[in-house]
């Protein structure tokens, strides 16, 4: 299976499967707002919610010019990247995941800077109805 996925989504495999360790669920490539779109949204048993932002490659990671817009749609950021990538690049103030195709491990905490109830509840549902969508497509595809 995963010799179809691109670098990036064998990352966000990985570390979807690492969150759920954590008793986090994900969603990929989420929408939190118009023009944006993280690579993995964690929801975790409390209700945090978590960004991961997965970049395979160094190009990857300098043409991503929208990352700092993600902080406010969560409580962490994180980057996930591989054994390969040159991590002195990412911003010391954020999370650091390293993963690949089968799993992940948190090297860095990211800070925590706590989402707005509000908009913690706008996201909460916007989570629920994308995930029940994206089964209700695998279910039914004709839908």
């Amino acid at each position: 299976m995963t010799l179809d996925l691109q670098p990036g989504q064998k990352l966000a495999r990985g570390v979807s499967r690492h969150l759920s360790t954590h008793g986090f669920v994900s969603v990929e490539e989420f929408v939190p707002a118009r023009g944006l779109r993280v690579d993995v949204m964690g929801l975790g048993p409390k209700g945090e919610l978590w960004v991961i932002e997965c970049k395979s490659s160094r190009a990857d990671y300098q043409s991503d010019s929208k990352w700092q817009g993600y902080l406010e749609w969560c409580d962490r950021f994180f980057w996930a990247v591989d054994t390969e990538f040159p991590v002195d690049l990412l911003p010391p103030e954020t999370g650091l995941i390293i993963a690949d195709a089968y799993d992940a491990e948190i090297i860095r905490m990211g800070p925590e800077t706590k989402v707005a109830p509000a908009r913690r509840k706008k996201m909460i549902q916007k989570f629920a109805t994308d995930a029940a969508r994206r089964l209700q497509m695998l279910r039914d595809p004709r839908v």
